[in-house]
């Protein structure tokens, strides 16, 4: 046994031990925040246990109503998602996404014990529950932990005690200060996978958490030829928490230092613990911040995802090569790879839940470069998508993948009853009416939204509080909407290289079939006042619809009558066309160009002259030499602020250039040859390199 790592922690905000298994609680649950080599864990199993002599002795592990008795007296370490520890790390793993109100964890008392400080602190909830992704891989029962746990325990008492001073933090051979109560945790950790990588397989781990000894204990587990699985003695390490003298360090210690067999990906090397992991359980200790996003990938298998992720970026991976719009091909390839692999296993769980056989169809509303539309249509899925600009790309995917030119407005005869799933990924101002286009689609119709840019429902999103970040109340909002459109609205975070990479599934209804009607009632109000328009109170019916609905019901009263037939199909048309909300605007077709580059030549030559007169009658600006005396005294011209070049611009050439993104100071950046721009609020004279002729656009010979 040996310690191969120290550091002392300065907790100015009183965090620990709170805090150290909030730090604890992310290697655990989610390790590819540190470990950028590994995909996630799946946590199979989680047992409260008593003190391994005790199991030895013939006592089971804890369960029924004991475990509720003593669960309520006990620390149990809470899950990230749930809010303690740190926010995800920035990077392109897991992007910037996971920073959410900056709420501060309860601050220990003073004089409080540290053991009473740490079970307080962690009373809340228990993380990782063996959530179904792990029930239905069906690697390894939940069961086997007790069994691996008993025989573990029997090792232990038999003649291993070593070990047993090992996991208790304690000297070999003595016994625990006090009774301890284990927190066992059985997880698989997921490798990434890849053609360059030589561990594809996962690993399974055996996890001891001793709260009252402020220890952390981690087992792997291997298997022989036989199948009988044990602990494998060469690989096991511990994080420790420890105070003396009214200071705290964590340290890492590994039981067989000498044994330690590094595979570089699920066990690094013992530098990479000090230097890596154990500076970052440190820093994570005394954060304050809590995130405000699930965890990646929580409502999927990993294991499946990792797999899907690898064989598509495989496949689709030479698109990088030919991709011919000005994106960044990298970023928007892997990404909509790992949107679609997320979606495909999402579909193959529903499947499997729902007993359907047939692939889901699906139309992506903003569908964008068509990527993710290809992938899923490749892949089986019948689907098509819809965007209002057509883009190069599309002509290299083929007949097979169904890409449509044409804008979405929210009105009823852009509803889709024989879709299963809308897609909205960065689908801008149609964000917002996806829930609402699904839910009055069809009863079945479900919807997935990426949100990106904050849109509402008839222009940007104006936000209503500060206390949140604007991505975390935008992101609320689609889901009120959701929930007023009646789905059971669920959130995960994708593992995509972008700062907004959480999604919102609606894949199920609050009310029955019978309850369309009035539903839909609600939703209807629920837009109104999205607006400012006043609710109507519950089971009145809605506002009535504007004038514009009754056209072509009835002609002119002073003309001729339209059969009655005619007139009820002219109304229906116009109902149909009618917005659900008025003041909709769907995206331009062309994409216009604001940088003052479209701008006429002679408009941009005319600003160019006037401001650069205005500098050359100004106060010349001193060189630091002489002028010779062979030589023509040389203008530089003066120096004006931005404010002062402004005034002295007619009131209509600033209104046109306030329209260009940047106004002025964009144009004039655009200019470079002529002016200097040494700060944000400053224009300086022409260069003298360029000679007094480029003031008036003359080219010096």
């Amino acid at each position: 046994m040996a310690e191969v790592g120290r550091v002392a922690v300065r907790d100015p905000g009183a965090l620990l031990p709170g805090g150290f298994w909030a730090a604890v609680a992310v290697w655990l649950e989610r390790p590819q925040v540190a470990n950028k080599r590994l995909c996630g864990v799946r946590l199979d199993a989680r047992r409260s246990v008593g003190f391994p002599r005790a199991e030895a002795c013939g006592h089971s592990p804890i369960t029924g109503p004991q475990q509720e008795e003593r669960a309520a007296a006990r620390p149990c370490l809470r899950s990230l998602s749930g809010g303690l520890g740190p926010g995800p790390s920035t990077g392109p793993e897991l992007g910037t996404a996971g920073r959410g109100p900056e709420e501060s964890q309860p601050r220990r008392p003073q004089g409080e014990d540290p053991r009473e400080a740490a079970a307080a602190a962690q009373l809340a909830g228990c993380p990782g529950q063996p959530g179904k992704a792990g029930v239905r891989e069906g690697d390894f029962p939940a069961s086997d932990l007790d069994s691996l746990w008993d025989a573990f325990s029997r090792s232990l008492a038999g003649g291993n005690p070593e070990m047993l001073a090992f996991l208790t933090g304690s000297r070999a051979g003595s016994q625990p200060e006090a009774p301890s109560e284990l927190d066992v945790v059985l997880r698989t950790v997921i490798p990434k996978t890849g053609p360059h990588c030589p561990l594809a397989a996962p690993r399974r781990e055996i996890v001891v958490q001793d709260v009252l000894n402020g220890t952390v204990t981690f087992l792997p587990l291997e298997e022989d030829d036989r199948g009988n699985v044990k602990v494998e003695m060469s690989n096991v390490y511990q994080v420790r928490l420890s105070q003396s003298q009214e200071e705290w360090f964590i340290s890492i210690l590994i039981f067989c230092p000498e044994k330690w067999h590094s595979d570089g990906i699920v066990y690094p090397k013992p530098a990479w613990l000090v230097e890596e992991l154990l500076a970052r359980l440190a820093r994570w200790s005394v954060e304050s911040k809590r995130s405000g996003f699930k965890s990646t990938l929580s409502l999927i298998s990993i294991i499946k995802y990792s797999k899907t992720y690898q064989m598509l970026k495989e496949k689709y991976k030479d698109m990088v090569k030919v991709w011919p719009e000005v994106t960044d091909p990298e970023k928007f390839v892997y990404e909509d790879v790992a949107i679609a692999a997320y979606l495909l296993i999402l579909w193959e769980e529903e499947r499997a839940e729902r007993g359907l056989m047939a692939k889901q169809s699906f139309v992506d509303l903003g569908c964008g470069n068509g990527l993710l539309v290809h992938i899923l249509s490749t892949e089986g899925h019948p689907g098509r998508g819809i965007d209002v600009r057509r883009r190069k790309i599309w002509d290299m995917y083929g007949p097979q993948t169904c890409l449509e030119e044409g804008a979405i407005t929210p009105n009823d005869k852009n509803l889709f009853p024989h879709v299963d799933w809308l897609i909205g990924n960065h689908s801008d101002e149609l964000t917002p009416w996806i829930p609402v286009i699904a839910a009055r689609s069809s009863y079945g119709c479900r919807f997935f939204v990426l949100p990106c840019c904050f849109f509402g429902f008839t222009g940007k999103y104006s936000r209503r509080q500060s206390r949140k970040t604007q991505y975390r109340e935008y992101l609320d909002f689609i889901k009120e909407v959701g929930l007023a459109c009646g789905f059971h609205v669920e959130e995960d975070c994708l593992r995509i290289p972008s700062t907004k990479r959480v999604c919102l599934i609606g894949k199920s209804r609050t009310y029955s079939p019978a309850g369309e009607g009035s539903m839909d009632e609600q939703r209807t109000q629920y837009i109104n006042s999205r607006r400012g328009r006043p609710m109507s109170p519950p089971g009145e019916a809605p506002a009535p619809p504007p004038p514009r609905a009754a056209l072509g019901r009835a002609g002119h009263p002073d003309g001729p009558q339209a059969p009655d037939a005619e007139a009820a199909k002219g109304g229906a048309e116009a109902r149909a066309n009618q917005l659900w909300l008025s003041g909709f605007q769907p995206r331009e077709k062309a994409e216009r160009v604001r940088n003052c580059a479209t701008l006429p030549r002679d408009f941009i030559d005319q600003v160019v002259l006037q401001v650069a007169h205005l500098l050359l009658d100004g106060e010349q600006l001193n060189t630091g030499s002489a002028p010779s005396s062979s030589s023509k005294a040389w203008n530089r011209g003066g120096s004006l602020s931005l404010a002062e070049v402004a005034r002295k611009l007619d009131r209509g050439t600033l209104q046109r250039l306030k329209r260009e993104c940047g106004g002025l100071q964009t144009l004039l950046r655009n200019n470079h040859q002529v002016f200097e721009d040494n700060s944000p609020s400053t224009c300086c004279g022409p260069s003298p390199a360029l000679g007094p002729e480029a003031t008036t656009g003359k080219n010096p010979r």
